[in-house]
């Protein structure tokens, strides 16, 4: 038996999973609101009561990891590797980052769940970049490595944000007047919809109402039905940044195999609007311009991406 989880910010989940005719079948899975559960141990503890024996199990942790401890960047969740397996009998416990275990599970993916948004002129086994905006933005790379696709992981999106428009500087600044240094993810996720929004003149619920990822949804769904125009407004300049941040990884990476774009908010939204705005972002990159041009860009539509690549770093470590 197989244990992969995928934890994150605002949600977490859990599968059990089997192997049998060479592959994985999931017998147990659950959707935990991660907010809910002061710490990871009991919401394990709860998922596996009466669970059999487990061989090996890999958690994608939102945060930061050395492979033995994580901390979650937005939970006070602390990680141990050891102690899991200690106190859970597993025979195994690894911890990765979450965008790497989203890496590992690009291959488990159903061709229906990958949708191209920009054809570009892809080469084989060339470097890939994998980037998700949902709680937080997720980084990670692909470079093939003799008959398969190795993953390093990133915390790219803590890149300090470039505003590439004057309406894009003067939000930078009115971030900066309230938080300090701005990064990428403060803007390119579901919270940093909302501080558009917020920038744009719109009024966000106070603090300890029904903050976190309802509100960045309601905007979206707003924007969507267009009944708030600026909401429409904020999830266009949402778009353009986001697609700016992913043509500046596409060049570091010279990601001619693929930029593959995961994370709830933008599998959410982006298949039902229009996403000129990203694509132009994207491909405005001046000299380079031509370059972007050939980097194909898809739009992943599984949320259950981290924890698929959880369950195959299990199995890998059995």
């Amino acid at each position: 038996m197989i244990l992969g989880g995928d934890l994150g910010g605002t949600k977490t989940l859990l599968a059990l999973a089997e192997r049998g005719d060479g592959k994985l079948h999931i017998v147990r899975e659950q959707r935990f609101a991660s907010a809910d559960h002061p710490n990871f141990d009991d919401l394990l503890a709860e998922f596996l009561t009466n669970a059999p024996p487990i061989a090996s199990a890999c958690f994608g942790i939102a945060g930061h990891t050395d492979g033995l401890t994580a901390q979650l960047t937005y939970l006070p969740w602390h990680l141990s590797a050891h102690d899991l397996s200690r106190r859970f009998g597993i025979g195994r416990v690894t911890l990765a980052n979450d965008f790497a275990a989203a890496a590992n599970g690009l291959p488990l993916l159903e061709e229906k769940q990958i949708v191209s948004l920009h054809a570009g002129q892809p080469i084989i086994h060339a470097p890939r970049v994998i980037l998700g905006a949902g709680t937080g933005l997720g980084v990670a790379g692909l470079v093939w490595d003799k008959n398969r696709y190795r993953v390093i992981p990133g915390e790219g999106g803590h890149f300090g944000f470039s505003p590439q428009t004057p309406e894009q500087g003067e939000l930078w600044r009115w971030l900066l007047a309230t938080n300090g240094r701005v990064t990428t993810e403060d803007i390119v996720s579901g919270p940093g919809l909302a501080r558009i929004y917020a920038f744009l003149g719109g009024r966000p619920r106070p603090e300890g109402s029904t903050l976190g990822v309802q509100q960045p949804e309601n905007i979206g769904q707003a924007a969507l039905a267009k009944t708030d125009p600026l909401a429409e407004q904020a999830l266009q300049l949402w778009l353009a940044c986001y697609g700016a941040f992913a043509g500046d990884l596409a060049l570091h990476w010279l990601a001619r195999g693929g930029v593959y774009l995961a994370g709830g908010i933008a599998a959410k939204l982006m298949p039902y609007v229009d996403t000129s705005p990203f694509i132009s972002a994207f491909l405005a990159k001046r000299e380079h311009a031509e370059l972007v041009k050939n980097m194909p860009i898809y739009l992943l539509t599984a949320e259950d991406l981290g924890l698929r690549g959880a369950l195959a770093l299990a199995a890998d470590h059995d």
